[in-house]
């Protein structure tokens, strides 16, 4: 105990009332929230955000209590796959009401705090970080069995600030089968062992489908660039999700297609996905 206290001084050593305050409300939200499961990409393109966005509402479905945190600042997508367009409100402790969808959703993105849908954000390195930790700390998330992060591509500012102020999370690796997504990727996995973030598995989107008129299985891609990656890099491979018009329609009109339309092959191979999730998690 005399231990604990020691070190808990030496941490605190140099910071201000301020950061102490912000670090204590941070770990009083997080100490809320069982799982949290961040949803990044080497490259932008991938389907990160559908995934990020089915992921959420497919876990909501099987009755887990979810949070969904868009921390894509400059280029916010969530909002418009999961059909939100309303200013956010607060509650009397002043903190932000995520937008709530259904009974086991809740979510939080830029673009529900701007008034001008098309509004450029320019900000530079700490006013995201401090934006993101007001994600975290501002909004009334309450008890959630997973908060799943959906952060832009790449290894910058955004899925650093998530590392450092979650730091529990685990990283979902979102990739194509094709080679300059997979190379990209293989950074986002050296990002996460350079920062200690566990990795919770890889998923390879817009793998081989179903011919609608024939029945043959096309690729678009070579196949089983996903699941060699993974192996050669010590991760878990989660499973591929087949390439689908069906799922640009939805997230277009608003509707993540696992809301939609849960017989098609994407829904079926999700929900395989988020079964060995919720099992391993």
């Amino acid at each position: 105990m005399i231990h604990d206290s020691v070190d808990a001084a030496k941490k605190a050593k140099g910071k201000s009332p301020e950061q102490l305050q912000q670090e204590q409300m941070i770990n009083g939200t997080l100490s809320k929230i069982k799982n949290k499961l961040f949803v990044m990409s080497g490259k932008g393109g991938v389907g990160k955000s559908s995934i990020a966005s089915n992921l959420a509402v497919g876990l909501a479905d099987k009755g887990f209590k979810v949070g969904l945190m868009d921390v894509d600042l400059h280029g916010p997508s969530i909002a418009q796959i999961m059909g939100l367009s309303e200013l956010l409100d607060v509650n009397e402790e002043r903190k932000l009401i995520p937008a709530q969808k259904g009974p086991n959703l809740k979510v939080i993105t830029m673009q529900c705090l701007m008034r001008e849908a098309d509004q450029a954000v320019i900000w530079r390195g700490p006013a995201k970080a401090g934006m993101i930790q007001q994600f975290v700390t501002q909004v009334a998330w309450g008890d959630l069995d997973f908060l799943i992060i959906d952060a832009p591509p790449g290894t910058g500012d955004e899925p650093l600030t998530v590392v450092q102020t979650i730091k529990d999370a685990k990283a979902i690796v979102v990739t194509t089968p094709q080679e300059v997504a997979l190379a990209d990727v293989r950074k986002s996995i050296s990002f996460c062992e350079t920062v200690k973030l566990e990795v919770a598995g890889l998923i390879e989107n817009m793998g081989p489908f179903k011919c609608p008129g024939c029945d043959t299985r096309i690729a678009l891609f070579k196949s089983g660039g996903g699941q060699t990656t993974a192996t050669k890099m010590g991760i878990p491979f989660l499973g591929t999700l087949p390439f689908d018009p069906e799922v640009v329609e939805a997230s277009d009109a608003g509707t993540p297609i696992f809301t939609k339309n849960k017989s098609n092959e994407f829904s079926k191979a999700l929900d395989e996905i988020i079964a060995k999730l919720a099992k391993r998690l």
